[in-house]
């Protein structure tokens, strides 16, 4: 424990889900917490990806037991009003093989940001797409979409497909998932809401 405390380094250790369960006084410093207070928090609350793609691909190889690191490129606002930058690197760990992994989360901080960078037009989703997106997460069928929406049938597969083009989804569950990753949908909300 002396040893992990004593890493200049900003490391977690986190569950599989990014529970943080225990931070050393560098990761902690990075936020201006003190010992303890960053226990329980998501890591993806605190650090935002660059490219929300790493996070599924990520997500995959963990339930596939693959080990490996995983480096995403992330940004944070700190304490100081300061937008960072900089790549957090996720290491699998566990015991056994069949164990479920926890993450050795390493932070390598890069610089300070001097503009907070624009999301991508390409991220976006549109008030009637996202609206789409909302009810198919809440088991809507395309008519059923299309009834609540009052668009058509073929209105809602026409704002799907333009989505499915634009993110490069494979099915409407990818789109779906991809809609919480980008923050289209709002996360841990039921029913389903942008």
């Amino acid at each position: 424990m002396l040893l992990f405390n004593r890493i200049p380094m900003p490391v977690a250790v986190c569950d599989a889900s990014g529970a943080i369960i225990l931070a050393n006084p560098a990761m902690t410093a990075e936020w201006g917490e003190t010992s303890g207070s960053l226990r329980g928090r998501n890591v993806l609350e605190l650090f935002r990806p660059e490219e929300k793609t790493q996070v599924l691909r990520i997500a995959e190889a963990l339930r596939l037991r693959h080990r490996s690191r995983y480096p995403v490129a992330v940004h944070w606002q700190a304490p100081d009003g300061v937008r960072r930058h900089g790549e957090l690197t996720a290491e699998p760990v566990s015991d056994t093989v069949d164990e479920v992994p926890g993450l050795l989360v390493l932070l390598r901080v890069l610089g300070e940001d001097p503009a907070p960078a624009e999301t991508p037009a390409a991220a976006a989703a549109s008030p009637a797409e996202a609206r789409i997106l909302a009810l198919l997460a809440g088991g809507a069928s395309t008519a059923g979409a299309a009834r609540e929406t009052g668009l058509t049938p073929d209105g809602v597969t026409y704002h799907l497909r333009r989505l499915t083009e634009r993110w490069g989804a494979a099915n409407r569950t990818e789109l779906v998932a991809r809609a919480y990753v980008l923050g289209v949908l709002t996360p841990g909300v039921w029913p389903p809401a942008v």
